[in-house]
């Protein structure tokens, strides 16, 4: 555990690490952590997974839908979820959603995740009702007088006692309920009162589950005997388990904050609870390994170092897609593991794969759009990278700002003949982007914010544009692409061709403001390309140019503390491992306010932990 800090940190300049924290967790990837709310069945199901059962089916007039009822139900429409039948799932528990706690959150969750795809502020609506009402069914079956509520840190073995095994899934299925209407609370609207409020409710979410932890060692140490103890058990494990490793995850200053108003968090805590719960036999030990794989395919790259255990993650998968061989979630892990093993062309076979079995929900596909989109970025197929970017821009609603920025980027990497035949106007697309930005709790998303400042070059006011250079390379490094293509020498050749030849493009290019960030930002990406390719004193060499060019830099003095990131990594795989911390510190605390400061310094607090450096408070 960390220990709480002295003194109190600058709350403004803090306030972009909780934002890129929700950004990236519920930016184009929100439903990793939406579609795997409702609660999961278990592999060893009695059901075979194509089985269907409508409700007419299930139950008889006499059916009493008590605890038992409500956990095998779930199962049945977690089933249908995970073969792609929505809207079957949904039908399945709506008639017991306001009756029994399981069918509530379950219901709601489906609805929390279709609100969260489109983004439409009246689905974002129906997913706050659905919610509510799911915290008032799981309130029926609380205990009255709960140790949560009485702000008591002791639990007695009287107490439990009077807890029936009913009310301790009670506290469970209110805990989650509370995380899913948080999230909803954060993007409702721009009032800096629903964040207040977002917060108090994982607070509260997160103080239940500490207090189901301790009901759990109290059942284990007197052997209390329940008839779904494991179920209870898998609730406890899971939410402890992504509560700390989320915090973990957190720069050291912000878990100091947080460590003040009673939070903590524990990486080998957090990985040890979910192994556990998903090694076990409860219906929430498949979400276990989806909260594992949503870490090991996609948080450990994007705030992360780009070590990334696909072993581990291929492990996790291989029993859901022998389950669910055409379930949407399933093959968008699949396609992500192939891609970080660099299997580039495989992965997109099964991202179209993963877009083919299920037409019911189209936002699921603009999950594969992104995807795709970096695949040909990577491969440099420019005009199919611009086909899915100008998807995304027209179809998603998660990030315009984001994806008009990203369209324009790679309309800029194509060829003037090419360019032409797209009808495309790339100095309208770069003025849109600030009008196009959105604002969570009043604030600026990080990724937009960024490309609002480097959309400024084709600003009307200018006489004329200064052309950005490599746009699209360089959103690809924010994204932390190259350590997915470092296991492919041959597309790290080809962006190292292309790099060289903007910088000998800008070399002959008149001066301008922007020609000292120009080629910096170039020997960046060009000392990227040189560190996958095994090649690391040229690639100290360009990272060392940046460094000592901090003074001339007028615009993005973001380049020089994340190129400090990437000599300490060169430094750590050299085994120089006092050089790598030293600089990781350097970068850390002595450059503040620049672009994208937040996600550095989650990649530092990443680095920290998987070297194995304490972080000096």
């Amino acid at each position: 555990m960390a220990f709480v800090g002295n003194g109190t940190p600058e709350l403004e300049a803090d306030e972009d690490i909780f934002e890129d924290a929700l950004e990236t967790i519920s930016g184009p990837f929100r439903t990793e952590m939406a579609a795997s709310k409702p609660q999961l069945a278990s592999l060893d199901t009695k059901q075979a997974s194509g089985q269907q059962r409508s409700s007419k089916v299930s139950r008889s007039p006499a059916t009493k839908m008590d605890l038992k009822y409500g956990l095998e139900e779930c199962e049945v429409a977690l089933k249908l979820f995970l073969n792609n039948k929505f809207k079957d799932a949904l039908e399945l528990l709506q008639p017991w959603a306001k009756e029994n706690m399981y069918h509530a959150l379950g219901y709601s969750t489906i609805v929390v995740l279709q609100a969260i795809m489109t983004f439409e502020q009246q689905d974002i609506q129906n997913g706050i009702s659905a919610m509510r009402d799911a915290l008032q069914t799981c309130q029926k079956y609380r205990k009255k007088n709960t140790v949560v509520e009485s702000f008591s840190s002791l639990i007695s073995r009287g107490s439990l006692e009077q807890m029936t095994e009913e009310e301790m899934h009670a506290e469970i299925c209110y805990a989650e309920c509370l995380l899913q209407k948080a999230a909803l609370t954060f993007v409702q609207d721009e009032n800096m009162i629903n964040f207040i409020k977002g917060g108090l409710k994982i607070r509260t979410s997160y103080n239940i589950y500490k207090e189901c932890l301790s009901i759990l060692h109290i059942l284990q140490k007197n052997k209390v005997e329940q008839q779904f103890f494991h179920e209870f058990e898998g609730g406890v494990k899971l939410g402890i388990g992504a509560f700390n490793l989320m915090l973990s995850l957190l720069p050291a200053r912000i878990i100091r904050l947080l460590e003040f108003i009673g939070f903590s968090g524990n990486r080998e805590l957090g990985l040890q609870q979910l192994h556990e719960g998903a090694s076990g036999r409860s219906i929430r030990s498949p979400l276990c390994c989806l909260t594992l794989l949503s870490f090991h395919t996609y948080i450990s790259l994007i705030l992360g170092t780009g070590e990334v255990n696909v072993v581990e993650a291929e492990s996790l998968l291989a029993p859901f897609l022998q389950q669910f061989p055409n379930g949407s979630l399933m093959l968008f892990y699949h396609a992500r593991i192939e891609l970080l093993k660099g299997n580039v062309e495989e992965a997109q076979e099964v991202f179209r794969k993963c877009i083919s079995v299920q037409e019911e929900w189209k936002q699921f596909h603009h999950l594969c759009y992104w995807e795709l989109m970096w695949i040909n970025i990577f491969l440099q197929n420019w005009m199919k990278a611009y086909y899915y970017s100008d998807l995304l821009f027209k179809e998603s609603k998660w990030s315009k700002a984001t994806a008009a920025y990203l369209k324009a980027a790679i309309l800029s990497m194509l060829p003037e003949e090419e360019l032409e035949e797209t009808k495309e106007n790339v100095v309208t697309l770069f003025r849109q982007v600030e009008s196009l930005k959105q604002r969570i709790a009043g604030k600026s998303i990080p990724t937009e914010k960024f490309a609002v400042r480097k959309s400024r070059r084709y600003s009307a006011s200018l006489p004329a544009p200064v052309k950005l250079v490599l746009p699209a390379l360089e959103m690809m490094y924010i994204w932390n692409g190259f350590p997915t293509i470092s296991k492919r020498e041959d597309l790290s050749e080809n962006l190292l061709l292309t790099v060289e030849k903007a910088e000998a493009t800008l070399q002959n290019q008149n001066c301008s403001d922007y020609l000292m960030d120009d080629e910096c930002l170039l020997k960046l990406l060009k000392g990227c390309c040189l560190k996958n390719l095994h090649r690391p004193l040229q690639a100290e060499l360009c990272f060392n140019h940046v460094i000592q060019s901090e003074k001339l830099l007028k615009f993005d003095h973001y380049l020089v503390p994340f190129t400090l990131f990437e000599l300490a990594y060169l430094y750590k795989t050299q085994g120089e491992m006092d050089k790598a911390f030293k600089t990781l510190e350097t970068a850390r605390n002595n450059y503040k306010d620049y672009s994208m400061e937040s996600r550095l310094h989650f990649r530092i607090q990443a680095a920290l932990q998987l070297w194995k450096k304490p972080s000096s408070h």
